[in-house]
């Protein structure tokens, strides 16, 4: 049994360490200024607790034989607790969580706030500290702490304690503030602050000044001071504050709204009101020591709308205009009806939640977003799902989820066998749909001599067939979390904590998916160009547009202007954004290819170096393997399992290439529709279409418009996705009232400068190996030249495909979301190249130049001086 300390996924975990410890990581990790803790799991109360008899009808005796007997308890980890408190500087405070229990009830949960009315002990010395914790331990047999419980209808000795083991932060100054009016639950926040410790605002031994802060406008309530201090040995104490600090508000107006700001960018954070507690030190600094839900007087009238754009970010980063909106909205409800159906989904019950698919996404403030409340109504349909949902939370961006229980292990077995059936028949469905899209993108030529009514029809005809065949696609992705999920446990149990870093090697060889292919068809196009002087310089110095039509116009040879062509006719449709309708691909504006060649022209790179990286990373992968794992029965389980996930991985990527040119397909019929209604004279240029939705574009001609000024709704979405562009981007998740329209009272996205001081290290999950140190190139719009990345570490919130000729430049990746098998850690592995993914706030704790050493094996991210 050990400590549980910084780095440790188990800190993270409520019904290890308790939510107040679990939230505190959380907000750590993220970058706000949480004073360095270590935790004393539940599983060491529990060994604690093992000779408790079971409670008698005297509970009042029984707990008080129960208390004296743990606090005698020697403890196992008492020197490590000595040396952790001493490594923190000297005093500390010890404080106890009841922990979590399996439906998340537990001290400062969400949902129930359920006081633990245990003990916290403060200013404790490091020789104490062993002494402290047995007594934190004690204090879950307080008689008012067993009755609490028994009131409550919990058995008396049902409570679980958690330690935790804090350095104090010596400040002057402490507040209790509430982001939202705990009497009203209204949006005026409230501050409760005090001169002196926490303790004398927590336990109102103090003197505490009131503050309203709403928006700029900040009321003060000032009494006469009294305030609460640490005296040596004695513990705290009140006496009067001195003279020269009575008169004044304990806080300025400005600090006032900084602690304002901090509660509310906390509420942002955890997706709902937040009580903190906090203190400040003589320099100012505002460091953050709890958090916890708001206990309100008066429950809000209104529950909440879940969202997250944890990986919708991929396909629709910043702000999407109309045409993406609608198009991607349509996708969605087809493709995931389609899925839905296969997987076994009767008619009826998809009928029935029809309104969840047509609200899968929202558009806030010109975001795209999953709406989380249509997603668990929708998946909850699929059989087995509570088997991948962990996976699938994680994806969200939900990082709270819980493994599969043995309850819903035994209500999946009567799906087993259906989905075993349709697993077998997979294969196949994925050849006859990659045959049936190559066919039709084949026949998609000459769009250019097409009238209008012929585009509409080709879409219409197009995204019928969507309807149909694409939940191919989906349900390979269920398949893949189904197995990711099989092959992760079974690592785990066999191989140990290097499981993640083997499986990541074992994922790459086999053959090459479309999206690979196309990065290497770039590469041997660079390959060629830079073997010509002439033209390798001309790709780094002259207009990419007159280069790349010098190129297939032959001046530079047929071989070149033969490569050229042929990759523009094959991964056309792959660029940065290739799913915002929005923004141009290289079939629309093939120039984009010279700018994609730079970085790999300059920097060498070649085909047969790029599949030599990604040889070696297998090799590394099954040496670890056979170290790790000596048994070769073991092994060959292993392999077999990496290698259907291979093909797993290989069909998701196949077909979001297909996805890539699905929009591409869509992007040149309306765009080719906004040219004919420019000639018509119903808009200014054809760029004007992508703020329309597909059916106004198509309503011009069908005559189902409501509004026929077209110029006018551009006009005005315009100026609203210009607006929204200009603004800050929303939290990557967030709640809205169910009964009031979703735009209002959205929560700003968390800002680097109110998160308090920089940790030196970030930690996330290793998904490619290697250490590099190089500046920080951060990324929070692709619409780059990939030569800005080279010689550059990518710090980005995700990436797509679209990304990777900004990855080939680079020397490394650090990413805020994503997971084993995103697209982020596979390119990484394919390039050879350090990555780190699910790092919490790197975009914003990170400086675009600073220096930065990313450990890929480790998934850590050292910020280092300058």
């Amino acid at each position: 049994m050990t400590l549980i300390g910084p780095g440790d996924d188990r800190l993270l975990d409520a019904t290890v360490v308790g939510h107040k410890f679990a939230r505190q990581a959380r907000l750590r990790d993220a970058g706000f200024a949480v004073p360095e803790f270590v935790c004393v799991p539940a599983s060491a109360f529990d060994a604690a607790t093992a000779g408790v008899t079971t409670p008698s009808d005297d509970l009042v005796a029984w707990a008080e034989k129960a208390k004296a007997a743990v606090e005698d308890v020697p403890l196992a980890l008492a020197r490590d607790l000595v040396a952790a408190a001493d490594a923190m500087g000297g005093l500390v405070a010890v404080r106890a969580c009841v922990v979590a229990d399996e439906h998340g009830v537990g001290e400062d949960g969400a949902t129930d706030a359920f006081a633990g009315l245990t003990d916290s002990f403060l200013y404790v010395r490091p020789e104490d500290v062993p002494a402290a914790v047995a007594r934190c331990w004690a204090s879950a047999f307080n008689p008012e702490s067993v009755a609490y419980r028994v009131r409550r209808g919990h058995a008396a000795d049902s409570a679980r304690v958690a330690v935790g083991v804090q350095r104090m932060v010596s400040g002057t100054r402490s507040f209790v503030a509430f982001s939202r009016d705990p009497r009203t639950g209204g949006a005026t926040g409230v501050i409760a602050a005090a001169h002196g410790i926490g303790e004398g605002v927590v336990q109102e031994r103090a003197d505490v000044d009131h503050f309203y802060v709403d928006g700029d406008d900040v009321r003060a309530d000032v009494v006469t001071k009294r305030w609460m201090v640490a005296q040596g040995d004695g513990g705290p104490v009140t006496t009067a504050v001195p003279a020269e600090l009575a008169a004044a508000p304990v806080l300025s107006d400005d600090l006032a709204r900084r602690i304002n700001d901090l509660a509310g960018k906390v509420e942002a954070f955890f997706g709902l009101p937040q009580d903190i507690e906090g203190t400040i030190t003589p320099d100012g600094r505002v460091h953050l020591v709890q958090a916890r839900p708001v206990v309100f007087a008066a429950p809000p009238d209104e529950p909440r709308i879940p969202w997250s754009n944890h990986n919708i970010t991929e396909s629709f980063p910043g702000v999407s205009g109309a045409l993406t909106y609608s198009q991607a909205r349509e996708f969605y409800k087809l493709a995931f009806h389609d899925a839905y159906r296969r997987l076994g989904v009767s008619e009826r019950r998809l009928a029935d939640k029809k309104h969840h698919l047509d609200r899968m996404i929202g558009l806030l403030d010109g975001r795209v977003y999953y709406r989380l409340d249509a997603w668990f109504a929708l998946h909850g349909q699929i059989p087995a799902f509570p088997l991948v949902r962990p996976w699938w939370e994680q994806s969200m961006g939900l990082n709270d989820a819980k493994p599969p229980t043995r309850a819903d292990f035994v209500r999946a077995l009567p799906t087993v066998p259906g989905l075993i059936t349709r697993l077998a028949r997979l294969r196949g469905s994925v050849r006859g749909f990659l045959a049936w899209w190559d066919d039709l993108v084949a026949g998609a030529d000459g769009m250019d001599r097409w009238s209008p009514e012929e585009l509409i029809a080709f879409h219409r005809g197009l995204w019928a067939q969507v309807g149909e065949r694409w939940g191919i696609t989906l349900m390979n992705s269920v398949y893949l979390l189904s197995w990711a999920t099989a092959t992760s446990a079974l690592l785990r149990r066999w191989v140990g904590d290097d499981d993640k870093r083997i499986i990541g090697g074992l994922l790459l060889g086999g053959a090459e998916n479309r999206s690979v292919l196309g990065v290497r068809s770039a590469i041997a196009l660079a390959e060629l160009v830079a073997a010509d002087p002439v033209l390798a310089a001309r790709v780094q110095d002259d207009p990419a547009d007159d280069v790349w039509a010098d190129i297939v116009g032959g001046v530079h040879g047929k071989r070149v202007a033969a490569a050229a062509t042929e990759h523009l006719r094959r991964y056309g449709d792959r660029a940065l954004h290739d799913l915002k309708l929005e923004e141009p691909s290289p079939r629309q504006r093939p120039g984009m290819i010279v700018d994609m060649l730079r970085p790999m022209v300059r920097g060498g790179l070649t085909v047969a170096d790029s599949r030599a990286k990604e040889r070696a990373s297998r090799a590394d992968a099954e040496a670890d393997l056979r170290a790790r794992c000596p048994n070769p029965v073991r092994r060959m389980v292993i392999r077999s399992l990496a290698a259907g996930l291979r093909w797993f991985v290989k069909t998701r990527e196949d077909t979001r290439y297909c996805r890539s040119q699905l929009y591409g397909l869509t992007r040149e019929v309306l765009w080719r529709l906004g040219d004919h209604l420019v000639a018509a004279g119903r808009l200014d240029e054809r760029a004007d279409v992508v703020d329309l939705t597909v059916e106004e574009v198509f309503g011009a001609y069908d005559g189902t418009l409501i509004d026929g000024d077209l110029r006018g709704i551009v006009a005005r979405r315009r100026a609203e996705r210009l607006a929204a562009t200009a603004r800050p981007d929303l939290d990557a998740r967030l709640s809205t009232a169910y009964d009031r329209p979703v735009g209002d009272g959205l929560p700003a996205r968390v800002d680097a400068a109110l998160l308090g001081e920089r940790p030196a290290q970030l930690r996330g999950l290793p998904s490619s190996k290697g250490v590099v140190r190089y500046p920080a190139r951060v990324v929070l719009d692709p619409s780059i030249a990939p030569e800005s990345c080279r010689d550059r570490i990518i710090v980005a919130k995700e990436t797509d495909p679209g990304w990777l000729f900004l990855m080939t430049a680079a020397r490394g990746m650090v990413v805020e979301r994503g997971t084993l098998l995103s697209h982020t850690a596979i390119t990484g592995r394919l390039l050879g190249i350090p990555t780190v993914v699910a790092v919490p706030g790197a975009t914003s704790l990170i400086e675009d130049g600073m220096m930065i050493e990313v450990d890929g094996a480790a998934g850590t991210v050292r910020l280092l001086p300058a």
